[in-house]
């Protein structure tokens, strides 16, 4: 730790007397985010870390426009642009009407492929059905620049699906959207969309080579199930491999790779224990499911993933970045893990980065000047900027 970062990290200790009401779930107050940019030795690069925006609200994720500009969605149903470095105060018009609460909300954004001749945005969500319930959906719209114009949602779960999603678009040009499975009841249940990545053409509508399409008592939007609360979808960009993040329960948390119809076990199949303390469940292995390439125990609660691949960091190149919201079921400890691997993506250490924040860790991604940029999920979110300190 450099002289710089130790005096942050006391000021802000000695801020925490005099904080306001607690701004973590289930914590102590947490210490103010300073105010400068502060220098941190890590095992393989000295790094700046760099508060880039701030007054976000629950933000979930983030993508780049061409411009260089930023859309960022917040949990409770805003987006935000950031343009110029500046996050512009009033919130993107056009989003559709979202469910917010425990598990619902605003999740992901991801753009077109084609996105500079079609300006698509897509959004995943929870839609509003009836008074109180929700189904998990998909939106579709036109960024002109300031606004979401011509949303309409392209897909909605009709089985009762809807909380929290990531997407991608992988090497095929698909759309592949998460379902949550956190019960079980779903994931190994073929005819239900919940535990679930899906894979569906960039309208929405299915593929025609889609493992289970025109199987009896599939649905044909599944390309894997047995997932419990999917948080993080990458590309392995050598290997052009989907790579997928989820949540155990109370330990379990796991990083796979996808195969057309693999089944990943939950929750038939886990390394984490029941929140009561006994192994949830008493199995870690079962013939024909795929066992984890990288597992955590305890559980840092994995959120958004992605493989680094910029030139700024040498050291970190192939390296696996995974968020964290918390370590071992302990408020305030999220991070931000590195995780190498050697040539047959075999683990071989991992680092813990951004602990001394005790921030909940919703998002990582890298930019387009190659830096790393992290979102932090509070109602004072921030989002950071990791750069090299030389």
């Amino acid at each position: 730790m450099t002289r710089l970062h130790m005096l942050a990290v006391l000021a802000a200790l000695a801020a925490l007397a005099a904080a306001p009401a607690a701004a973590q779930r289930g914590g102590l107050p947490l210490p103010p985010m300073p105010d400068e940019a502060f220098e941190v030795r890590t095992a393989e690069a000295n790094i700046r870390v760099v508060v880039a925006a701030r007054e976000l609200a629950n933000p979930w994720s983030l993508v780049w426009l061409p411009d260089g500009s930023v859309l960022i969605t917040e949990n409770r149903g805003r987006l935000r642009l950031m343009r110029n470095g500046e996050l512009l105060p009033e919130p993107v018009p056009g989003v559709p009407a979202v469910r917010t609460g425990f598990l619902s909300g605003l999740f992901d954004i991801k753009l077109h492929p084609d996105f500079a001749s079609n300006g698509f945005v897509y959004l995943s969500y929870s839609k509003p059905v009836g008074d109180n319930d929700a189904a998990l959906a998909v939106a579709r719209g036109v960024f002109d620049g300031s606004a979401l114009t011509e949303a309409e949602d392209i897909f909605v779960a009709d089985d009762g699906t809807a909380s929290v999603s990531r997407m991608l678009f992988g090497p095929d040009g698909k759309l592949y959207v998460s379902g949550y499975g956190s019960s079980g009841e779903a994931s190994q249940e073929p005819g239900l969309l919940g535990g679930k990545i899906l894979r569906l053409n960039d309208d929405g509508s299915v593929p025609d080579d889609n493992p289970f399409v025109g199987r009896a008592g599939y649905r044909p939007e599944v390309f894997t199930l047995g997932h419990r609360s999917p948080e993080s979808l990458m590309i392995h960009e050598p290997t052009g491999q989907i790579w997928q993040g989820e949540m155990g329960p109370n330990g379990g948390d796991e990083i796979n790779i996808l195969v057309p119809g693999g089944n990943y076990g939950w929750p038939l199949v886990s390394l984490g224990r029941s929140y009561d303390g006994p192994y949830q469940p008493d199995k870690f292995h079962r013939e024909g499911m795929i066992d984890p390439v990288v597992s955590w125990i305890p559980s840092i609660s994995t959120t958004g993933a992605t493989f680094y691949t910029g030139d700024p960091f040498p050291a970190w190149q192939g390296n696996l970045f995974v968020g964290g919201v918390r370590y071992g079921e302990i408020a305030g400890t999220g991070q931000l893990q590195r995780i190498v691997f050697n040539e047959n993506m075999e683990e071989l250490r991992r680092e813990s980065l951004l602990a001394d924040f005790r921030r909940r860790i919703r998002e990582v991604r890298q930019g387009p000047d190659g830096l790393l940029y992290v979102l932090t999920d509070h109602a004072d979110g921030v989002l950071l900027r990791i750069e090299p300190a030389d």
